[in-house]
């Protein structure tokens, strides 16, 4: 008998691109809100924590609500500078992967999402307190201002992000009516300014002869003033965080004479942050690179588990 005629070979279908499609553009906008980079908004959770309110869950939910106004904001500041540095962002070896920089995500759907995180965040901010919602709103406005101008102007560029982490820890305090110790506001601004020059000594590293492509400020810089910067606001955080452990209010608030000693993981974090600007010149930012980094992690986690045990008053009955 003649063989059966045999079916033909089942050909699979084949493989469609996720590129191009909406859950490829939908993540795309997500990495453009960059969700990583919210770990900087827990300065707002710094009032709750330093006045010993953490077990308050009334203070604690408005503080997380806080976090998340602050979160949206900066999705939307992220998307602006996103869009208004798609060019300069080309001209990086990482940040043109960016969704913005390589076509994932349109320019109008990124500028329809800036406008509704800013919308939903700032009523947000204003169910909470009228107080807390011109603090976001001053957030806001003062990104708005960097990424148009200000960016353009050295170390001025720094000061303005700095200035940023202080809102930050300022509307905490509005958000949960928590009086804000000028000690925190000061050792804000110095370890932000601190981080914010380190990150630019290592842009000036990593782009050489491109540095002003990527940044317009960056020409402006040189590497031995961005290094005596380091020196003076390293030296400046860990000095001004020694004397707030040691000022005699903070002893009597606390009730502990041995908050000092938790400056020595201050000491090391800081070294650990020098160590990576001048020694991972590949990574596309120090402070990303710092939330990966072991020893630097450890460190950070030492320090919140010294602070909170005594701050909280920890110990075995």
């Amino acid at each position: 008998m003649p063989d059966e005629p045999r079916s033909p070979e089942a050909v699979p279908p084949p493989a469609v691109s996720r590129e191009g499609s909406l859950p490829w553009r939908f993540a795309g906008l997500l990495r453009t809100m960059r969700p990583h980079q919210w770990v900087k908004n827990v300065f707002v959770l710094a009032p709750v924590v330093f006045a010993k309110e953490i077990f308050s869950l009334f203070l604690l939910s408005r503080a997380a609500a806080a976090f998340a106004v602050f979160c949206l904001l900066a999705g939307a500041v992220y998307t602006l500078n996103d869009v208004l540095d798609r060019e300069a962002d080309r001209a990086h070896p990482i940040k043109r992967n960016r969704p913005i920089a390589s076509g994932q995500v349109p320019v109008a759907w990124a500028k329809v999402l800036g406008v509704v995180l800013v919308v939903i965040s700032l009523g947000w901010a204003a169910s909470l307190s009228f107080a807390f919602a011109a603090v976001a709103a001053l957030y806001f406005v003062q990104n708005i201002a960097y990424s148009f101008w200000l960016k353009r102007v050295p170390y001025v560029d720094v000061a303005f992000i700095a200035a940023g982490f202080v809102l930050r820890v300022v509307g905490g305090g509005l958000a949960t009516r928590i009086s804000v110790s000028w000690y925190i506001v000061i050792c804000t601004a110095l370890l932000a300014f601190f981080l914010g020059i380190g990150k630019r000594r290592h842009e000036l590293t990593s782009a050489e002869a491109n540095a002003s492509a990527q940044r317009a400020a960056l020409e402006s810089y040189t590497k031995g003033g961005l290094d005596l910067a380091l020196a003076v606001t390293g030296i400046a955080t860990v000095a001004t965080y020694a004397a707030y452990t040691l000022d005699p209010h903070t002893v009597s608030f606390f009730r502990t004479e041995w908050l000092w000693p938790s400056t020595l993981f201050v000491i090391l974090g800081v070294w650990r942050f020098l160590f990576i600007v001048k020694n991972r010149p590949s990574a596309e930012s120090p402070t990303q690179e710092m939330l990966r980094d072991g020893p630097f992690v450890a460190t950070l986690l030492l320090w919140v588990g010294l602070v909170m045990w005594l701050v909280y008053n920890l110990r075995p009955a």
